[in-house]
């Protein structure tokens, strides 16, 4: 008689619910919504104003069709067949766009079908627009994550963006400490990577939790080992609190180091954050931008793999279930695809798939947790725009009225075939901006200085190398990590590491180069992490310039650090231009 494993179910963690997210109830308003919809019902009982006034009658807009932009290959045996340039599905001329049309009022009677202005602009429930909440649902499990492991599989919650996920995350899994006020055996605490994205630092810092850095390698954070996830938690030092139980991290094309972490780096962590209780927050904007060229293009330069556990498109999920897509299948899945606990938060956005100033992104987790999540959107934003929500769910959903258009052909919407076919193209486009760029510095990183030496009656010619600087080559994200070895810079006894980490970011910012990057202080979590390494990188994106400016840019900041590397002084470079630096430095911050 064959045997079924049974499905466990996800594990009760309530008991990391902050003191103010247990004691919140449902919105009785939102509950008395769901008497509005009884047909025919003369509602005298809401607040809501009449639709019959809102100014708009409809809205309407172009999109691309899905197919614009020309995929890579998911098992890629070279670099992209297309080379290091601008690459579409269809000639210049021929780049065409599809009507999208919300319509004022639908005439459907299915409210997951229906899109029209009069129900997305007017209050609505805090899961979020339901056809665009039951389209996200259905996509999340099932084409995205499919075999997530605990019984019934995780619920969404909508939110205004990954940042608006994470605050209410946050605010739902800890409790805020005041020193001075609060005693330290009450401090929560959140791990995080070495360096990493500053702006959820900046959100939970204020909340008074200990911020614990966790060392990192071309992955990304590491299990074992000296200041990995393991020896940090089983030798934490209660008297600075209690052991950390929260983790944010960022797992494919990770922010700023472009690291991505692979399947069996992933089963480890998980297993050390089961075993002590540790709830994994995943940010992941960049899954989709996962990059199988990568490890073929360091091969072939450096007769080096960049992992050998870790290949996008070359690591199959062992699983049960497909997503139905191959360019899904080839991607290395979430932390949710080894979530037996359901103790994984994920973070989705459409800030890299749409738009940023959409301010739209989902949450998927076990559903108890999101259920949290929805008592706080409750009180606060309540959903997303109505504008934006519907305009997206027209877009992809296509109309169910004869009055609403939807992008893709015959206006009948990208459905999910089209919008996959959008994330295949949009990495693309950006996996050929990564070849441009690293090509350029794989080439450019040695500073090549020619002589001539004599030695008794014979002269030769002598050939040095210089490193000047070095990165992994990115298997996913928008970002080049960029290791300088600023100790072979002919000042680097002479003056601090600092300062000449800093000049170097000056210089390349002077009209002969006009570079930008970002300096490593800019994602360094803790002060110690500031002044001892982070004067060593520099983050470049690749994403952020014109597509026919990423090689001239790159271009410069490779001669930019040829000529640095020549200066024997710093004298245009002094202290006198510290005030320029920092309102340069915090004008980055504002992005």
């Amino acid at each position: 008689m064959a045997f079924t494993r049974e499905i466990p179910k996800p594990l009760d963690l309530s008991h990391h619910y902050s003191r103010v997210t247990k004691n919140r109830g449902s919105s009785a308003v939102k509950d008395f919504y769901k008497y509005f919809g009884i047909p025919n019902i003369g509602n005298l009982a809401g607040g809501l104003p009449s639709n019959n006034y809102f100014p708009f009658d409809t809205l309407e807009g172009a999109a691309a069709l899905p197919d614009r932009f020309k995929p890579t290959p998911n098992k890629p045996v070279d670099p992209p067949p297309e080379g290091r340039k601008s690459v579409t599905s269809r000639s210049a001329d021929d780049l065409t766009t599809s009507p999208v049309l919300v319509p004022k009022t639908s005439t459907s009677a299915d409210l997951l079908r229906k899109i029209d202005l009069k129900s997305a602009l007017q209050y609505g429930t805090a899961q979020g627009y339901p056809p665009l909440y039951s389209y996200l649902r259905q996509f999340t499990r099932e084409n995205m994550h499919p075999n997530v492991p605990y019984a019934h599989g995780p619920e969404i919650i909508l939110t205004c963006g990954s940042t608006d996920g994470f605050s209410k995350t946050i605010e739902a899994l800890s409790n805020v400490w005041s020193e001075g006020h609060d005693p330290v055996d009450e401090r929560e605490g959140i791990v995080v990577e070495e360096f990493c994205y500053m702006n959820a630092i900046q959100a939970v810092r204020p909340r008074g939790l200990n911020i614990v850095p966790i060392t990192i390698d071309d992955e990304g954070m590491k299990a074992s080992g000296e200041g990995g996830l393991e020896h940090v938690l089983d030798n934490w030092d209660e008297n600075r609190g209690k052991r950390p139980h929260l983790m944010y991290t960022v797992t494919i094309g990770q922010n700023p180091t472009s690291g991505t972490l692979s399947v069996q780096r992933r089963e480890e962590i998980y297993a050390i954050c089961s075993k002590y209780d540790v709830i994994i927050i995943e940010d992941d904007p960049y899954w989709y931008l996962q990059y199988p060229s990568a490890n073929d293009s360091s091969m072939a330069v450096r007769a080096q793999s960049i992992s050998k556990t870790n290949q996008p498109g070359k690591n199959p999920r062992n699983k049960p279930k497909s997503s139905g897509y191959p360019f899904l299948d080839s991607l290395v899945p979430s932390y949710l695809s080894v979530d037996t606990d359901g103790r994984v938060v994920r973070l989705d956005t459409f800030s890299k798939t749409v738009a940023p100033g959409c301010r739209l992104g989902w949450v998927t987790a076990q559903p108890a947790i999101c259920e949290r999540l929805l008592r706080i959107t409750e009180t606060s934003t309540q959903q997303p725009s109505g504008f934006v929500q519907s305009m997206i769910a027209e877009m992809i959903m296509g109309p169910h009225d004869p009055d609403g258009r939807g992008g893709g052909k015959a206006d009948a919407g990208w459905k999910t075939d089209g919008w996959v076919r959008w994330l295949e193209g949009l990495r693309g486009n950006y996996e050929r901006r990564m070849q441009t760029m690293c090509g350029i510095f794989e080439a450019g990183k040695q500073l090549v200085k020619t002589g001539r030496r004599q030695s008794m009656n014979e002269e030769w010619s002598v050939i040095d190398t210089i490193p000047m600087f070095d990165f992994v080559w990115p298997l996913g994200g928008m970002f080049v990590w960029v290791k300088l070895n600023l100790e072979s810079h002919p000042l680097w006894k002479k003056t601090s590491h600092e300062k000449l980490s800093r000049a170097l970011w000056i210089h390349l910012t002077t009209p002969r180069y006009l570079v930008l990057v970002a300096p490593g202080s800019l994602f360094a979590p803790t002060e110690k992490i500031r002044k001892e390494k982070s004067y060593s990188y520099f983050r470049i994106c690749f994403a952020a310039v014109d597509e026919a400016d990423v090689a001239p840019v790159s271009h410069r900041f490779v001669e930019g650090c040829k000529s640095f590397w020549a200066k024997k002084k710093l004298d245009d470079i002094d202290d006198d231009m510290e005030e320029e630096v920092e309102q340069r430095l915090l004008a980055m911050q504002m992005c």
